[in-house]
């Protein structure tokens, strides 16, 4: 693990012990916390654990290498055609499940979702909720009905998937005015910002970039989110941390809006905005 985590510092790893920690778990089959207690690795196990730091090196995504991502009290199947989602959007999620375990039994719908982070949390944390995760592209929905199933699988409220543009005018017609909490973690950043290997390479174009200034996909989603919520419903939506003041003032503009507020996240960045629904 010594000599792996030196040659992902090399790399420009920002945490290489711990990834080279990660990695030697998943090859022995154990628990990163049980690595002191495990055996040491067989000649084949060494065979696997030097390829995985290898492709490591070039920059693949941890969470591919070893097919899952962590998110708050889930781990999720990932890989190649859908975003992994990052520990920062926890905050947003976070957020949104304290909206809805107050709000009795809330319809909660969830945008651009994904590997389905945010809905699964909401359902399994505040499970009276009926949760609708959202998704475009064909390679992510099949990440997002794979974590689906596999919640089902261990007892989470189910997740309604529904393949679909969120930016459709007529998105979602059959809730408008129902919902309760919408969230959403769209593409957002702007198409000329320079993105890590593991993003340029590996994660979905149309998950990260949106547009010139990042807002193509905000823009639609604050409008029809005004139609989809209920008075008193609540937004949350992510979004670059240039856009601290551009988002919500997108919110105010719109006039459907009060209460909008920005949030950061823990080093301090912008990371979301959050408003509630005028009554009508």
């Amino acid at each position: 693990m010594a000599r792996a985590a030196r040659a992902l510092g090399a790399a420009g790893i920002e945490a290489p012990r711990a990834e080279a920690e990660l990695l030697a778990a998943y090859v022995l089959g154990v628990s990163r916390g049980r690595l002191a207690l495990a055996g040491g690795l067989t000649p084949d196990q060494l065979d696997r654990y030097d390829d995985l730091v290898a492709r490591r090196v070039a920059r693949e995504p941890l969470q591919h290498l070893t097919g899952s991502a962590a998110f708050r009290h889930l781990e999720l199947a990932v890989g190649p055609g859908v975003f992994v989602p990052r520990p920062e959007t926890e905050l947003l999620a976070g957020w949104g499940i304290d909206r809805a375990r107050g709000a009795g039994r809330p319809l909660v719908v969830d945008l651009c979702s994904g590997s389905g982070a945010i809905a699964l949390s909401v359902a399994q944390e505040a499970p009276d909720a009926r949760v609708v995760a959202v998704e475009r592209s064909p390679d992510a929905l099949r990440w997002l009905r794979r974590n689906a199933a596999d919640r089902i699988a261990a007892g989470d409220r189910p997740v309604a998937v529904v393949a679909a543009d969120v930016t459709a005018p007529d998105l979602l017609a059959e809730l408008a005015g129902r919902v309760d909490v919408l969230l959403c973690n769209p593409p957002y950043v702007p198409r000329a910002v320079a993105v890590p290997p593991e993003v340029a390479a590996h994660d979905p174009d149309e998950a990260v970039f949106g547009g010139a200034d990042g807002l193509a996909v905000i823009r639609p989603v604050v409008a029809r989110a005004a139609e989809l919520l209920r008075p008193g419903g609540v937004l949350g939506v992510e979004h670059d941390d240039t856009h601290g003041g551009a988002v919500p003032a997108l919110l105010a503009a719109d006039g459907r809006y009060e209460v909008v507020e920005e949030h950061r996240d823990l080093a301090g960045r912008p990371r979301f905005a959050t408003a509630l629904r005028r009554a009508r």
